[in-house]
C-alpha cells in the first residue's frame, strides 16, 4: 500500500485538526460543567429556604461578599426566562427552571462527550494508518524536500524597547 505525500500530509493535517477539535470540546463540557454546578448550588439554594421564609438570611454577592437580609414567606425568585427576560416565579418554580435546564445541560455535555469519543478514535486509527504508512516509506523519501513541504521561516517581529515609565501599548 504505497501512500503519496500528499496523502501523508493530508493525513497528519487532519490529526492535528481533531486534536484541536477535541481540546476545544473538552474545553466547552468544562464550561458547561461549571454552569450546571452553579444551578445545582442555585437549586439547592433555593430548597434550603424555609417555607415560612427565613430571618437574616446570608445572600451571596460575589468575591466573598455577602448580604444579610430577611425572605418573606412568599418571597419568590427573579429568573431569566429566556431572551434575556427577567419575571419573578416562586421559589419551587425557579427550581423546577433551573433542573429542567440542568437536564438539557447534561444531554449536551453528554453529546459533546460522545462527539469527543468519536473524535479520538478516529483520530487515534488516522495516526495509525499514518505511522504504518511512514514506516513503509524509504528513507529518501522522507528526508527529499518538495517545494509544497517546504514550510517558510516564521518572520520574527522586533519587539520595541519601552522607556521607563511609559505608558502600556497593544504590543505589551
Amino acid at each position: 500500500m504505497a501512500v503519496d505525500r500528499a496523502e501523508l500530509q493530508r493525513m497528519a493535517q487532519l490529526v492535528e485538526f481533531n486534536r484541536e477539535r477535541m481540546q476545544t470540546i473538552e474545553q466547552q463540557v468544562r464550561q458547561l460543567e461549571t454552569i450546571r454546578m452553579e444551578q445545582i448550588q442555585a437549586i439547592e439554594a433555593l430548597r434550603a429556604i424555609p417555607e415560612d421564609g427565613a430571618e437574616g438570611a446570608m445572600i451571596p454577592l460575589g468575591s466573598g461578599l455577602q448580604i444579610i437580609a430577611d425572605i418573606p414567606a412568599d418571597a419568590g425568585a427573579v429568573i431569566d426566562i429566556g431572551s434575556r427576560i427577567q419575571a419573578e416565579r416562586t421559589r419551587g418554580e425557579a427550581a423546577d427552571i433551573l433542573s429542567k435546564r440542568g437536564d438539557e445541560l447534561v444531554a449536551v455535555i453528554d453529546r459533546l462527550r460522545q462527539e469527543f469519543d468519536e473524535l479520538e478514535k478516529a483520530t487515534v486509527e488516522t495516526a495509525q494508518k499514518f505511522n504504518e504508512s511512514v514506516e513503509g516509506l524509504e528513507p529518501e523519501e522522507l528526508t527529499a524536500p518538495t517545494p509544497e513541504s517546504k514550510t517558510p521561516e516564521p518572520k520574527k517581529t522586533p519587539r520595541r524597547k519601552r522607556k521607563r515609565g511609559t505608558d502600556l501599548t497593544l504590543d505589551d
